[in-house]
């Protein structure tokens, strides 16, 4: 199996110098090969440029630019330039598919944070075995960092990605062949129902509570935000100190909630791949239930439009989003996957509209956390019921719901 580890850096200031030239490198690489593609496109519409006709041009380019262009990996600008090459394969199947297209954009130097090496040893190498207790990763042109390793690097080491948040930077290592560790049968089975009000609930009634990162952080956010608005737009050499601290306060900020959301995703998926030996679990379209809804023109005003309830519905979107369903049902697979789990996704439609004892549905069986049954008459909570919906619809064989 595959595993990703996230060890910080702890560069010198001369090698944190030397990572913000090479990330500010390999972005100027970027956004030439984005030009290139636009002047080429732009001469001839029939014309396009390939990613091996730009990767052919890496040695006349480091050649006549040997200080920065030549100081660095060729691998990881030819990662570099296949990132350019996978954002267009994006915009012609988007186009292709009528979608938004999202043409590729030029990136700030604030914008480009990552720098890719394909392969350990071409242009980095992972120090597997530590001198001095302190482990260490060679980036050429920068040196040997130090590295804060907290727990061991299983499997063998694929690719290596130098990463920039904030003022911090990371080695990410994509490992392969990373031996499963089974956990011992439980003979437990359950269903998982995803909410807002509760994170999850369980086919056995247990309530995990949503501890809405978001939320709780929105106010403190929205300070930092008005400060930073309060800035008038500037180019990055006129920026001013003060500036520059309110964009790193925002960030800051964003960074926190995501750690504590994935941290909060972390604990609650390894309680349940340790807990039950299947889980059954809805097979949510995210980006749908997220969608704003379509306006309504009203026939009788032309240029007016009806209430659609996009208020309300944004109000629940954000809610969706700060529970971070999608970022936990990953790390809930990619756990069940290593303690030899097995999940079971179903069709979420009508999960909390259905009595589990009559298989009856209506849409008057739920009301708000209460569930009534309209035929039987069958109470209980809503989320409990739809998380029972869930394992028998996974085929699950579980007690009596009474």
């Amino acid at each position: 199996m595959y595993r990703a580890y996230k060890f910080l850096l702890r560069p010198t200031v001369r090698q944190a110098q030397a990572l913000v030239e090479m990330l500010r490198d390999h972005c100027a690489l970027y956004n030439g090969a984005l030009q290139e593609r636009r002047d080429a496109y732009r001469h001839d519409s029939k014309t396009s440029i390939t990613y091996r006709q730009q990767s052919a041009q890496l040695k006349e380019i480091r050649a006549f630019d040997p200080g920065c262009q030549g100081r660095w990996s060729f691998s990881s600008q030819q990662a570099t330039l296949r990132r350019l090459d996978k954002a267009f394969a994006a915009f012609f199947r988007r186009v292709k598919a009528g979608e938004k297209p999202g043409y590729p954009r030029f990136r700030g130097v604030n914008w480009f944070d990552t720098v890719d090496f394909p392969r350990d040893g071409d242009g980095c190498r992972w120090d597997s075995t530590p001198h001095d207790s302190v482990t260490r990763v060679r980036l050429q042109g920068v040196g040997h960092v130090r590295v804060h390793q907290h727990r061991p690097v299983k499997g063998r080491v694929k690719t290596i990605s130098v990463k920039r948040e904030g003022r911090q930077w990371y080695v990410i290592l994509a490992c392969d062949n990373v031996p499963a560790e089974p956990l011992p049968a439980t003979g437990v089975v359950c269903g998982i129902d995803m909410g807002v009000t509760h994170f999850l609930t369980t086919s056995k009634g247990i309530h995990v509570p949503n501890p809405r990162h978001g939320k709780r952080t929105a106010d403190a956010l929205a300070d930092a935000q008005r400060a930073l608005n309060a800035f008038p737009r500037r180019k990055r050499q006129d920026r001013t100190a003060k500036h520059r601290q309110a964009v790193e306060k925002v960030a800051k900020l964003h960074r926190k909630v995501r750690r504590r959301r994935t941290d909060h995703a972390h604990k609650t998926a390894l309680a349940l791949v340790r807990d039950y030996d299947r889980i059954g679990h809805e097979r949510l379209n995210i980006a749908n239930m997220v969608r704003t809804p379509k306006p309504k023109p009203d026939p009788e005003r032309p240029g007016a439009f009806l209430p659609n309830g996009a208020a309300s519905k944004a109000g629940l979107n954000r809610s969706i989003l700060d529970a971070g369903w999608g970022v936990f049902l990953g790390i809930l697979a990619h756990k069940a996957e290593s303690a030899g789990r097995v999940l079971i996704p179903v069709d979420p439609r009508n999960t909390s509209r259905t009595c589990p004892t009559c298989g009856h549905v209506d849409s008057e069986n739920r009301d708000g956390e209460k569930f009534q049954c309209t035929a039987c008459g069958h109470t209980d909570h809503a989320d409990r019921v739809g998380a029972w919906n869930v394992a028998l619809r996974a085929g699950l064989v579980l007690p009596d719901v009474a």
